[in-house]
């Protein structure tokens, strides 16, 4: 998309969220408290290795043991809408009150001190971090809030953080579609993933209508359509499968069920959690995921087999730390 495309759509972005923005200020406000500066060191133990990580439900990252998720959670000082954290380095999404909606994506170190911040346009909805800590990734909506409501655009960034390389929206990757090289006004990405060599990701691309799992090439930077009607893919931590939501329903009720793809056969299989989750999952272990539903954090084998149950209450965007 040109600079002056980006304009307009966020033009127009504001123009749409401008008649909520009252209503943007109270959600913002109560679900990302103001936050105080956050000391190095402070908040170490929360996101250190064995820890289940999650926001609670007053927008703090906090932790319990992975082998005791029922435990009294420890709270950190960061406040984040969306937060991920892998190998000692995290990513938080934290809505700005304000008439207009802005994000402000922040990189944390071990000690959980701020290396970096990006200011963005929209309303936090992913966040991710690669599993060796090195990439991050965030989608933002920068016109409406649920990928229930049409219209609605987003803004995927990539930040290799190694090299400090930022890709503010990816939209321009090349893209290849059923074989051949496809340009529209209407791409849409979201929901990045990243493979263990940090270079391969999949992803959510919407065009004219349908969603696709697009695998993505970063270095070579281009990505191709490899399967239709696939949302918010989360892929395993040794590479071989996705857990993804896939469209079962045209209802508003029920419209997705989370299903499991094996990137060498193809072959999807449905997961045991029959109500819809609308999250992109994250891997507690190699066989579990693990979700945000009903106001707490579910798991589920990853095979079909077993049955949800619930971890954590009061508790999204979870994250198992190795």
């Amino acid at each position: 998309m040109s600079p002056g495309r980006r304009l307009l759509v966020l033009i127009l972005a504001v123009a749409v969220l401008g008649g909520a923005a009252a209503g943007y200020a109270v959600w913002a406000g109560a679900r990302t408290p103001a936050q105080g500066p956050v000391r190095a060191g402070q908040d170490a133990g929360v996101v250190r290795p064995g820890q289940l990580v999650f926001r609670t439900e007053a927008g703090r990252v906090a932790g319990v043991p992975l082998t005791a998720p029922s435990a009294r959670p420890t709270e950190s000082g960061l406040t984040c809408n969306r937060f991920s954290t892998a190998a000692g380095t995290s990513i938080c999404l934290a809505a700005r009150p304000g008439p207009v909606a802005m994000t402000d994506a922040t990189i944390h170190d071990r000690s959980m001190r701020e290396t970096r911040r990006i200011e963005l346009a929209g309303i936090p909805n992913r966040a991710r971090m690669s599993g060796s800590g090195r990439m991050a990734s965030w989608t933002v909506f920068v016109t409406g809030d649920s990928y229930n409501e049409g219209g609605f655009s987003t803004w995927t960034g990539i930040l290799d953080t190694r090299t400090g390389y930022l890709v503010t929206n990816m939209e321009d990757i090349p893209l290849t579609l059923g074989g051949r090289r496809y340009h529209a006004v209407d791409v849409n990405y979201w929901g990045v993933t990243f493979a263990p060599d940090d270079n391969r990701f999949y992803a959510t691309v919407s065009t004219k209508g349908k969603t696709y799992l697009v695998e993505g090439d970063y270095g070579a930077w281009r990505a191709r359509t490899i399967r239709e009607n696939a949302e918010c893919p989360s892929l395993s931590p040794d590479g071989t499968r996705l857990v993804f939501k896939k469209r079962v329903s045209a209802g508003a009720d029920r419209p997705w069920r989370l299903h499991l793809l094996d990137l060498a056969t193809m072959r999807e299989t449905p997961l045991a959690e029959t109500e819809s989750v609308d999250d992109q999952v994250a891997w507690l272990d190699d066989r579990t995921v693990m979700y945000g539903r009903d106001g707490g954090v579910w798991s589920v084998p990853a095979d079909g087999s077993g049955a949800p149950a619930l971890l954590v209450r009061g508790a999204s965007s979870p994250v198992a730390v190795r």
